[in-house]
């Protein structure tokens, strides 16, 4: 009995010396306690350890400069393909692979009477078509319809008993008067009148995501972008991420469908030889580290700030993460970058930053609500250095409460 309670006793003793043991075995392992990602200063240490940093990325404090360059940063819209170098088309040009149907009027004994199957013009009735032709012809005059022609390769037609015609680039009406003009010494006033048949050069092409995709004609009327998207049926899909492209020579621009609807700068008029194409690309931004929420988020709007990035996973967790060190993990483009003064490669369109964010400075929380958002963007909330001593007291706490429960039993 007397050995029992001696031990009981030294019970508390013994459980003091067992519990200091476990506290230094955590103390040595606090360190390597799981965490959802880097602190600042391992942030920091790795930006500047090129083993680690292959990519070769810059931290970039966010400042208002910064915000303002963010801010006003634009991608290259349809309306910036009517520059000053722009040329209206008037959407009435001939060229290679047009058909072209062409009739010839001649008073009297004409050099084509006989050859091929003629009419004669005896009223005004079946003049209508020819409105607006100087060269309009004359009642009683004979009319002659040559077999229809194909422009080649070359913008050229040929003529019977003239020849070798250009017409690439010409309209109905010059075309016509070229072709009179080269007949007046063969013939006695002779008129011509010439109907495309098939239209190959003005017309813009449309395909994606709409209901009918195909060759659109273009008319001297002007179509605009949103004038040929209706014609080809609509879109398939209309959402915020619907993305109109339009290619004009070497040009490449895109912008939202919406934009368009809503800006008419952007819906300009198109050209021949115009291609647009409609995509359907859901944009999003993917956010990680010690935030309320680890989601990949939908833009689901036009725009979303990094303010509304941050605010859709519900901000900095109060009890991980860091607010000093919140950081927009991008592939910048190259004007960026170069106001920024990064090291580019010859050639390289995408350069890797990362944006640092204070979200202790209180004037920050401005310059958050202007920076946009892009498409795969990164927010990273690195963990707080209190979050380790955190863990550390809720593991130390589970492992100490059973020895002081026993401890207690032991009285």
């Amino acid at each position: 009995m007397k050995r029992f309670s001696s031990i009981a006793r030294r019970q508390p003793y013994l459980t003091s010396w067992v519990l200091l043991a476990v506290i230094g075995g955590l103390l040595t392992a606090c360190d390597t306690l799981p965490n959802s990602g880097p602190v600042e200063s391992q942030v920091t240490a790795q930006q500047k350890n090129t083993s680690k940093n292959t990519l070769g990325f810059e931290i970039i404090p966010v400042t208002p400069q910064l915000a303002s360059w963010l801010a006003a940063e634009k991608p290259p819209l349809l309306s910036t393909l009517n520059m000053a170098t722009y040329k209206p088309s008037h959407n009435d040009r001939i060229g290679p692979g047009d058909h072209l149907a062409i009739s010839i009027y001649e008073m009297g004994n004409g050099i084509f009477v006989g050859s091929v199957p003629t009419t004669t013009t005896t009223d005004t009735s079946s003049l209508t078509t020819m409105k607006g032709l100087s060269d309009a012809p004359p009642l009683g005059s004979v009319a002659t319809d040559l077999p229809i022609v194909e422009v080649n390769d070359d913008g050229n037609i040929t003529v019977p008993y003239v020849g070798k015609v250009h017409v690439a680039g010409l309209t109905i009406s010059e075309i016509s008067q070229r072709i009179s003009g080269a007949l007046k010494h063969l013939s006695t006033n002779p008129a011509v009148v010439v109907r495309p048949v098939s239209d190959e050069t003005n017309v813009a092409l449309v395909y994606g995501a709409v209901a009918t995709t195909g060759r659109i004609p273009l008319t001297p009327n002007q179509e605009h972008v949103i004038d040929v998207i209706a014609l080809a049926g609509g879109a398939k899909e209309l959402s915020e991420d619907t993305l109109v492209q339009l290619t004009r020579g070497d040009r490449v621009v895109q912008a939202p469908l919406k934009l368009i609807e809503q800006t008419p700068e952007q819906d300009i008029p198109l050209q021949p030889g115009d291609r647009i194409q409609l995509l359907n690309e859901p944009r999003s931004f993917t956010v990680f580290g010690a935030a309320s929420k680890v989601n990949e988020i939908a833009f689901r709007t036009p725009d979303v700030t990094l303010a509304e990035g941050l605010s859709r996973v519900g901000g900095v967790s109060d009890t991980r993460g860091d607010p000093n060190a919140v950081y927009l993990f991008r592939f910048e483009d190259r004007d960026i970058a170069q106001k920024l003064g990064l090291p580019i490669d010859a050639g390289q369109e995408n350069i890797p930053v990362v944006y640092k964010l204070d979200l202790m400075d209180a004037q920050n929380y401005f310059l958050a609500q202007k920076i946009p958002m892009k498409n795969k963007d990164l927010i990273y909330v690195a963990n707080a250095k209190v979050n380790n001593f955190n863990k550390f007291f809720a593991l130390l706490s589970t492992i100490i409460s059973p020895g002081i429960t026993a401890a207690w039993l032991a009285k």
